[in-house]
């Protein structure tokens, strides 16, 4: 009766000497991208007690402060709103612009996806300093910038899943006459409209965190608020908008989650 033999591994498989390796390449990348930017790991031990402290401080909101930051509140939601539709809006066509298995041109969804590109490379908050320059301080720089953040998210994504989609039914009707609109309608989009909801909500959950920060830089929101107290050092009002911000967005989450298992 043979018995197998269990065949001998490498000495670099045996102890692992790739992994090891490359564990310590990104050890000597990290301490030495720590040393090149300036950062003391020091400071944050030597800090930590401020922080205890500046917890202290905010562990006794102001509740009163909350009448001053409800009509701010409702805005930051609102300009979530309103940028995550109108950026939706014009990403629909862009994405079927874009999407490479559609009977577009080389030059029709090249082009469209470097404009993406370009959309998508623009920092919030930094488009949002550029766009309060051009329409002045308040939520309709805020709900233009959402709109742009959003157009270039959502398209990327819609586009992506348009990619995915069985072409067989679109070409079926395209073979019977079909028109391309007829074709989009009846072929494609049903079968990534809960996708597409999908994406729509999701976005809208990260408008929502985006919105509050946003007011830093004037473009409305409860974000001015924030920077307010935090600059007057009334931390017991700034825990009030904290907690008020983490609500919002929990509820937002938390009815979002909801309706996107119920679109799957």
């Amino acid at each position: 009766m043979h018995t197998s033999e269990v065949p001998k591994r490498s000495f670099v498989k045996k102890y692992h000497i790739k992994g090891i390796i490359v564990i310590a390449i990104l050890i000597v990348l990290f301490l030495y991208s720590l040393k090149i930017c300036g950062v003391d790991p020091s400071l944050f031990v030597s800090n930590i007690a401020q922080f205890g402290v500046l917890i202290g401080q905010m562990s006794n909101p102001d509740w009163s402060y909350f009448s001053f930051i409800w009509d701010p509140l409702v805005q930051t939601v609102q300009m979530a709103i309103l940028g995550t539709t109108i950026g939706t809006i014009f990403a629909i066509p862009a994405a079927f612009l874009a999407a490479r298995n559609l009977d577009h041109s080389m030059v029709v969804h090249g082009t469209s996806r470097f404009v993406l590109d370009i959309v998508r490379t623009l920092p919030s908050l930094l488009l949002a300093a550029i766009l309060v320059a051009i329409f002045g301080i308040g939520p309709t720089t805020g709900t233009i910038t959402l709109a742009i953040f959003s157009f270039g998210m959502i398209s990327k994504l819609f586009y992506e899943v348009l990619e995915t989609v069985d072409m067989g039914p679109a070409e079926a009707m395209k073979a019977s006459g079909a028109s391309i609109i007829q074709i989009i309608r009846l072929a494609i989009i049903p079968q990534i409209a809960g996708q597409f909801c999908s994406f729509f909500l999701y976005t809208l959950e990260v408008n929502v965190r985006s919105s509050t920060v946003l007011g830093y830089v004037g473009a409305g929101g409860l974000g001015l608020y924030l920077q307010q107290t935090i600059d007057e050092f009334n931390y017991s009002e700034t825990a009030v908008v904290i907690l008020a911000t983490f609500a919002t967005v929990l509820v937002i989450d938390i009815l979002s989650n909801y309706l996107r298992r119920k679109l799957q």
